[in-house]
């Protein structure tokens, strides 16, 4: 299998691939596995897809998460590879540790992942293990190395979110105050005002969508 094809071929199902890694023997992945690519939205393209899939107009509940099964998983039965994803644990697999052995994600200044072309709004709808060694390009620095003013670690409004940890439920309470609409409905603050993040093309209303899960809105 040749990188840019699988590339190709994601981005045709409005994903992209964010990342991979060729798995050491101690690592967490399935028997057989010599390479896992790591997948998420092609921004700006996934927004509209998703919005106009069944999965997204027939009411049922986490939509996105069966886009996500639907998608991945036939994409994974013509090449022979199995789907896996960060949702429906516990227990849950280890992307986190995973998207930072790829090299393309790192933990940014408040923790959270930063990705080398979508930043602080990096996020994994699944990932594809392959019993083939596919050959991965080497990763590019990490973009937190030459933002020099790390604008991550002020932005948010309240303070919830800073290099000394993420105060989840005071992030909640202001979301759920008049004063936090715009970051409900324009995403959180500290993502969207990474320079990375603000080349990456997310719709505002995707971002909304996720505040909203986030916060039982």
């Amino acid at each position: 299998m040749i990188y840019s094809a699988l590339q190709e071929a994601a981005l045709a199902r409005h994903l992209s691939i964010l990342g991979g890694f060729h798995p050491r023997p101690s690592d967490d992945v399935p028997t057989d596995c010599k390479t896992i690519l790591l997948l998420g939205p092609d921004e700006p393209a996934f927004w509209p897809a998703f919005r106009a899939s069944p999965e997204a107009t027939d009411g049922a509940p986490d939509p996105m998460d069966r886009w996500s099964r639907r998608v991945i998983g036939d994409w994974a039965e013509t090449l022979n590879a199995q789907p896996l994803y960060p949702f429906g644990g516990p227990p849950f697999l280890p992307f986190y540790s995973w998207a930072l052995r790829s090299g393309r994600v790192h933990a940014s200044p408040v923790q959270f992942l930063v990705h080398d072309t979508a930043g602080l709004m990096v996020s994994f709808r699944g990932a594809l293990a392959l019993t083939e060694e596919v050959a991965l390009a080497a990763p590019p620095p990490p973009p937190c190395d030459t933002c020099a003013s790390q604008p991550c670690l002020t932005a948010c409004p309240v303070g919830a979110l800073t290099a000394e940890g993420y105060d989840v439920p005071a992030c909640k309470s202001y979301l759920d105050s008049r004063a936090g609409t715009a970051c409900l409905t324009g995403g959180c603050r500290v993502r969207t005002i990474c320079p990375v993040s603000q080349r990456f093309g997310r719709l505002p209303a995707q971002s909304e969508y996720h505040m909203r899960q986030f916060t039982g809105a």
